[in-house]
């Protein structure tokens, strides 16, 4: 059973896009994220402006806690919309759950990366199968896959 939801959870961002489906459940999560209703503790909405269109954007994310600091991490890597947005913004984003506070995201080097993406596949069961690595694996096995899957800090 697991194989089949890892394939259909795959299937729903074919080249590590959303498709339709997963878009609109995005949209759907957001709202209930930010809402902070019948949705995990460490679900959040990040919200930042669009690097062409300028508008706001919101996309529904997982908090991994680590060492005392949060971090978002991108399960679909260096393409994702919403790192490419938040590079461009210069960090400056909002997170929403339950109220909207303005942070900071700050790119965590590459080097730094494994021990939080462990925990990051320990805490979001739904990025599990777009990272290629058992979360019970030792830290080698993520230094390997660390440049691959950028990380952010959350400054407030």
């Amino acid at each position: 059973m697991k194989g089949l939801l890892y394939t259909l959870k795959r299937r729903m961002y074919r080249g590590d896009r959303p498709g339709p489906l997963a878009r609109a459940m995005n949209r759907l999560s957001a709202v209930q994220f930010a809402a902070g209703i019948l949705s995990p503790a460490r679900a959040v909405t990040l919200e930042v402006r669009g690097r062409r269109s300028g508008k706001l954007i919101a996309f529904p994310l997982v908090v991994a806690d680590y060492q005392g600091s949060r971090y978002l991490v991108s399960m679909l890597g260096e393409n994702a919309n919403w790192v490419a947005n938040v590079r461009a913004a210069g960090g400056k984003a909002v997170l929403s759950r339950g109220e909207r506070r303005h942070v900071t995201l700050t790119e965590v080097a590459t080097q730094e990366r494994p021990p939080i993406l462990r925990r990051y596949l320990a805490l979001a069961p739904g990025a599990r199968p777009h990272i290629p690595v058992d979360r019970h694996a030792p830290l080698a096995t993520f230094e390997r896959v660390a440049a691959a899957y950028p990380v952010f800090r959350i400054d407030e």
